[in-house]
């Protein structure tokens, strides 16, 4: 199990790139999130024919916004490859097929769609309202060979969070969090709200603009690990 981010950006920081990962998990490559960035990146690094699952933590644009795009791609320059959208509920499914239906009419015409519970080992935190009101985002849980990976998709409440990995098995946890520097930022968890946390897991912080970490933020960015990067 291996995690790479493709940017660590927000949505109002395309230097950054958007905020995505490439999980390689049980032999296959998972693309977390599909923000406006996200297409060109993959073209650029030649991965953009080697993604076979989709799962989307929400449909806010930086998430989502180059989706259409990525499965146009697959269909046109893979022989009709058709990646899976996996997806969290019946209700996420039909939001997402809505979404693609206005740029791509027939959607299943370039995805399929399978339900996240078909591939074990990862499984869905509903965090509906926590990162924007009324609107639904979800967190990954991924857990094989002993070891588990969280990813926040973008969630304000971080205690919420953290009080679902406690009353989970234990193993060893690598966590990665959305975070913000300003607290009048209230769509993401303020870097303060992350620290007390560092003493039980390993937590990395991404979705930021990397230069302005605090100076007396103790959580490591993602963008500054190499091994977590493309």
């Amino acid at each position: 199990m291996q995690i790479k981010f493709l940017g660590t950006g927000g949505a109002f920081e395309p230097q950054y790139f958007n905020s995505a990962a490439i999980l390689n998990f049980s032999g296959s490559k998972i693309l977390i999130d599909a923000g406006f960035t996200v297409y060109p990146r993959l073209v650029e690094l030649n991965l953009i024919l080697k993604i076979e699952y989709i799962l989307l933590s929400h449909l806010h644009n930086d998430h989502c916004g180059s989706l259409a795009n990525i499965l146009l791609h697959q269909h046109h320059n893979g022989a009709d490859r058709k990646p899976v959208i996996l997806y969290q509920t019946e209700d996420f499914k039909n939001q997402i097929e809505e979404f693609l239906a206005i740029q791509l009419k027939d959607p299943e015409k370039y995805a399929d769609f399978a339900p996240l519970p078909s591939v074990p080992g990862i499984i869905y935190l509903d965090t509906y309202g926590r990162h924007s009101e009324q609107f639904q985002t979800y967190s990954f849980l991924v857990e094989e060979a002993g070891e588990r990976i969280v990813y926040s998709g973008d969630l304000r409440d971080t205690d919420f969070l953290f009080a679902h990995i406690l009353t989970l098995p234990d193993l060893p946890t690598t966590v990665f969090h959305d975070i913000a520097f300003h607290p009048e930022n209230t769509g993401h968890a303020y870097y303060t709200m992350l620290m007390p946390y560092q003493e039980q897991y390993r937590i990395y912080g991404y979705h930021c603009d990397p230069t302005k970490n605090p100076a007396d933020n103790t959580v490591p960015l993602v963008y500054y690990q190499p091994d977590f990067m493309y």
